[in-house]
């Protein structure tokens, strides 16, 4: 069974030190590695932002960046990824605090061989693996399996970031589950929670696989769109209202479950933050509840 490559950035404009780098993991196995090599901090960040890579190899002395504000930069953009700290004998009281800030680890140059440096970049892997299995148990609501507050602003900022590096739009829908207090009263509290995980069942159906769903709190949802303008928000409309339709014509619940839906869109000519679009999806929704109830209370006179 073939095994995947490591995907692994060196980030070093030390053509000497890079090329002993290469080296090293060319013979340490044939296709083991994966080695992309960049030589400043900007195109770094930049080959970060399209993923896929397993494991940083970072100097910290680099033509746009300097000591400990390197890590700290990289590990504010791209938290996920492990990084090993490539340090000069003068700067190893430095390559301890990156440490101590988050790096998995530090080698020092020229004082390791092939074995010493894979078995830091496995440790590395292995240990970053764990840490953020243990941060995304913070990141998900326990009712839903959704992300939450916390696990959505997390990754709306990365893809608010990638909008505005990149000039594309995205679009943020807020969502709220209409009469959750009335289900609450009439049948309890444990059938208003059936109500919130069949919610996030067709807010996952309805929206795609690349879009980030999640439980704000309370019968509140958010859902970030990337690659999306204003002008394709048609489809995950009505993509929600038959999903709604069908899941009322076969439920066995004693509810109907209903959905009110607003959206902001991100314009990359207008620059704003996650919390402005938050806000502006969430008046967009409440004026279509107003519609809504409007519509329905005119029908019924």
């Amino acid at each position: 069974m073939s095994v995947l490559a490591t995907s692994v950035l060196l980030v070093e404009d030390d053509p000497g030190d890079a090329y002993m780098l290469r080296r090293i993991l060319t013979t340490m196995g044939e296709g083991r590695f994966l080695l992309q090599h960049v030589d400043q901090l900007a195109s770094g960040l930049a080959r970060l932002d399209e993923g896929g890579i397993d494991i940083m190899l970072l100097d910290l002395d680099l033509p746009d960046s300097f000591g400990l504000e390197t890590f700290i930069t990289v590990n504010r953009h791209a938290p996920e990824v492990p990084v090993v700290v490539l340090s000069g004998l003068d700067d190893e009281k430095v390559a301890v605090s990156a440490v101590r800030k988050g790096a998995q680890d530090y080698l020092v140059k020229g004082n390791f061989g092939g074995q010493l440096l894979v078995r830091s970049m496995r440790y590395a892997i292995e240990r970053n693996q764990l840490k953020l299995s243990l941060h995304n148990l913070s990141l998900e609501d326990d009712l839903t399996g959704l992300y939450n507050r916390r696990g959505f602003t997390t990754l709306g900022e990365q893809q608010l970031r990638l909008a505005r590096r990149n000039k594309t739009y995205l679009s943020l829908a807020f969502a709220d589950v209409d009469g959750l207090k009335e289900i609450n009263d009439e049948h309890g509290h444990v059938v208003g929670s059936e109500a919130l995980i069949a919610a996030a069942k067709v807010l996952r159906e309805t929206f795609r696989k690349s879009d980030i769903v999640a439980r704000f709190g309370g019968d509140e949802f958010v859902i970030l769109l990337p690659d999306t303008d204003s002008g394709e928000l048609t489809a995950p409309t009505q993509r929600l209202h038959d999903n709604l339709a069908e899941f009322n014509r076969g439920t066995q619940q004693p509810f109907r479950l209903s959905i009110s839906l607003g959206y902001a869109a991100y314009d990359p000519e207008e620059p704003c933050s996650i919390e402005e679009l938050i806000e502006r999806a969430d008046r967009s929704m409440y004026e279509e509840k107003r519609r809504r109830n409007q519509e329905r209370e005119q029908e019924a006179n």
